[in-house]
């Protein structure tokens, strides 16, 4: 299974970014019989845009052929264009490690309530 996670750093102990389309990283982290096997750090694309942040970073989990994604929270643009790939959405706080373990452990719930458009931006 490959997961992407929003994160504000490069590695498994950064924290989960609250913000999906203006994350400063996806960590993808790849699993095989509930355990993680290997990760990457990626640039999100979406946090260098002006506007449609979270349309380009879901295009972008589109791309790198995610499975699920984990995350604080996630826009109605974004939302839909993950929904129309067929990822599913998980809500985590805490290290990235912690929320894929939770995650694999089935103890993450799947994120239903979209937040507001521009919610991460400063």
């Amino acid at each position: 299974m490959k997961i992407v996670i929003s994160s504000n750093g490069e590695s498994l102990e950064s924290d989960v970014d609250m913000r999906f389309g203006r994350c400063k990283y996806f960590i993808v982290v790849e699993t095989e019989n509930k355990e993680i096997k290997n990760f990457s750090a990626v640039e999100n694309q979406g946090a260098l845009q002006g506007h449609g942040a979270g349309i380009k970073a879901a295009e972008q989990i589109g791309e790198l052929k995610a499975n699920a994604i984990i995350t604080g929270n996630l826009g109605p643009n974004a939302s839909t264009v993950l929904n129309q790939l067929n990822i599913d959405c998980y809500q985590a706080i805490g290290t990235v490690k912690d929320a894929v373990n939770n995650l694999l452990q089935g103890k993450l719930k799947k994120i239903n309530s979209i937040v507001q458009k521009h919610f991460g931006m400063r």
